[in-house]
């Protein structure tokens, strides 16, 4: 059976870096678009970043962020290892969420959370102030 499993949160202070990592088994993840997205308490969960591949080449990848976390966060994926990264930089108080990695479906927004078919458990990441 397929999952995913994220690894990487913990607690950090204003302005350090975390690196969240996110592993599957039972499904080759090169062929799928990853996201992550966040759950802050009593807030809904969010749209972090994805990364997509053409599937043309090592090259052809497409990646997007949330404007709260662009130029701070960075995706990227190791197809060899079948695990897909989140780099946290520059981090917030307002970053503390659980953390969540994600397959998408073929079609729909990349955005929507309503696209992706299988989770993760989810990785906590708390930033203090």
């Amino acid at each position: 059976q397929a999952q995913l499993v994220e690894s990487g949160g913990g607690l950090v202070q204003a302005g350090g870096s975390l690196r969240l990592s996110c592993a599957a088994s039972g499904r080759t993840l090169g062929a799928y678009t990853m996201a992550w997205f966040r759950q802050a308490p009593g807030k809904e969960r969010e749209f972090v970043a994805y990364i997509s591949w053409t599937g043309i080449s090592w090259t052809g990848i497409n990646t997007g962020y949330a404007d709260s976390v662009k130029g701070r966060f960075t995706i990227s994926r190791d197809n060899a290892k079948n695990t897909v990264y989140l780099q946290m930089n520059s981090l917030k108080p307002e970053d503390t969420a659980v953390y969540y990695c994600a397959t998408k479906r073929v079609g729909g927004s990349y955005y929507d959370q309503i696209n992706y078919g299988l989770w993760g458990q989810g990785t906590q990441v708390t930033v203090s102030s």
